[in-house]
């Protein structure tokens, strides 16, 4: 049977992925309950409302089940849908949404879960119905490479404790000797709304150099090309990230807005910022926004920066001021047009996690010649 029409609607594969997606979820809430301690973030447990979270978690439960009995009723196939039952069914035996919460409680090392989840449900919720309603192309959430991504979103957000380790610390060894309360207290004495536009356009500039210097060094490229490497852009495309990747860019561009002082309000907002703005500009949207492209990223301009065409190698680096790529020459928005395929151009990135992670790390295979890699003089 062709692939396509095995998937397409009313065979049950989307009612027989989304049992199989929305169970997991039920079940690794149902782990936070059972393990909390390693689970969870601290700063964040006494904030939960664990009531309307039970409710949230029992709804979750219900649908995927239901789900799963609509996939299995209309699929000749009924892996999918007995899974999806399956993994409900588990959840329900450690206690479904009635399950007692582990109250003994620690904070050294956790995993977070319940950040990973929390995130996952928001950003479902916004981006799905938008790129239905406004999507430049007819895509399935489910589209090719969705699982892969999947992974590295939830490795990246599981492993919020290390990766805010790796942002921080270096920040905190190179320059925890710049302490100059003039500036602090010049910086801080402003309204918070400027110093957030601050921030972000401080960020933008460093994040617009190390995101060049991915480009243009051929070892630091391994690493980035992992990230070039979705060959479909919607709105979990942005999450595949090779660790150092992710790592040294964030520690980069944290550095200049420690050692300046900024309040921590401003930057709490920008990193909620950031992380909403650059979903955004990967997401399958069409929307056009007239001269305001030429000034604030939008997904047709990081979309080109994707783009496997020749003419879109190595352009439109900024992530929020596309003036930056003017300014500098890397520039590309070519009126209404959009890219006609993505990916790394003329070279072969695995499309497996394992794989991914070690590809930076191999010998790169000898003899082809690329526009990342720059030709000897």
């Amino acid at each position: 049977m062709n692939l396509d029409t095995d998937r397409k609607l009313g065979t049950g594969w989307i009612s027989g992925t989304a049992s199989v997606s929305l169970a997991t979820i039920g079940l690794c809430a149902v782990f936070c309950f059972h393990f909390p301690s390693y689970l969870t973030i601290p700063e964040a447990r006494e904030y939960y409302p664990i009531a309307w979270v039970r409710g949230l978690l029992h709804i979750i439960l219900v649908s995927g089940f239901l789900l799963g009995l609509t996939s299995v009723m209309l699929r000749h196939s009924k892996i999918l849908g007995m899974s999806g039952m399956g993994i409900v069914g588990l959840a329900a035996l450690l206690g479904g949404s009635r399950v007692q919460l582990d109250t003994d409680l620690k904070s050294d090392w956790y995993l977070g879960l319940d950040y990973a989840l929390l995130i996952l449900i928001v950003y479902s919720l916004i981006f799905i119905p938008l790129e239905k309603l406004f999507g430049r192309l007819p895509q399935s959430v489910f589209r090719k490479g969705w699982r892969l991504d999947a992974t590295y979103f939830f490795v990246s957000t599981m492993l919020v404790q290390l990766t805010t380790y790796l942002t921080l610390k270096p920040a905190v060894v190179l320059f925890g000797w710049a302490d100059f309360p003039a500036l602090h207290n010049f910086i801080r004495s402003q309204p918070g709304w400027l110093q957030f536009l601050e921030i972000m356009l401080l960020a933008d500039l460093v994040q617009y150099w190390v995101h060049r210097m991915f480009h243009q060094v051929p070892w630091l490229w391994r690493f980035h090309a992992i990230h070039h490497s979705a060959e479909v852009m919607d709105w979990m495309a942005g999450n595949r990230l090779h660790i150092v990747d992710l790592a040294l860019t964030r520690s980069l561009i944290y550095i200049p807005s420690f050692a300046l002082g900024f309040d921590e309000m401003p930057m709490y907002a920008y990193i909620v910022f950031v992380s909403l703005h650059s979903v955004l500009i990967h997401a399958n949207l069409g929307v056009k926004l007239g001269w305001w492209r030429f000034l604030f990223a939008t997904p047709q301009f990081h979309h080109w920066h994707h783009g496997a065409e020749p003419e879109a190698i190595d352009k439109n680096f900024a992530v929020h001021v596309p003036l930056l790529d003017l300014l500098f020459g890397t520039f590309y928005l070519p009126g209404d047009r959009w890219p006609q395929s993505y990916g790394v151009f003329g070279e072969k990135v695995p499309d497996r996690f394992l794989s991914q992670l070690v590809y930076p790390f191999r010998r790169p295979q000898a003899a082809k010649q690329t526009d990342h890699q720059p030709a000897e003089s």
